[in-house]
């Protein structure tokens, strides 16, 4: 039986994440240092979850001072953090893959190849 709810939780977490001092280390450890006994009576499968869903909650409701990057981790926005654009049109995909093929070789080989080709003719 849970201590408390997982929305309550997270909504707990969120408000002691919100009072740290930008650039703290290892924010989850100073969140649950803060919550104090009721971290402790809760089972880590709780916390964890509530954990996940405080870290979408902040960056969603707070980007001026969190972002959340594709491998779910929570960053401070100080701007020395940048998101990796990873999404490429299913065309572009295609014409990717058939000049591998044609070069025989792998997409990735081809783009390492077309930006040291770039880099060369800067």
């Amino acid at each position: 039986m849970a201590l408390l709810s997982k929305g309550r939780l997270s909504r707990m977490m969120l408000d002691h994440l919100l009072e740290l001092t930008p650039g703290t280390k290892k924010v989850k450890d100073n969140v649950l240092f803060r919550l104090g006994s009721i971290a402790f009576l809760t089972s880590g499968r709780d916390i964890n979850a509530a954990w996940n869903e405080t870290k979408k909650k902040a960056a969603k409701l707070h980007p001026d001072k969190f972002i959340l990057d594709d491998r779910n981790t929570l960053h401070w926005n100080d701007g020395t953090i940048r998101i990796l654009d990873k999404k490429i049109s299913t065309a572009n995909f295609k014409k990717l893959n058939d000049l591998a093929e044609k070069e025989d070789c792998n997409v990735n080989a081809v783009i390492t190849k077309l930006l040291r080709l770039h880099k060369k003719q800067k």
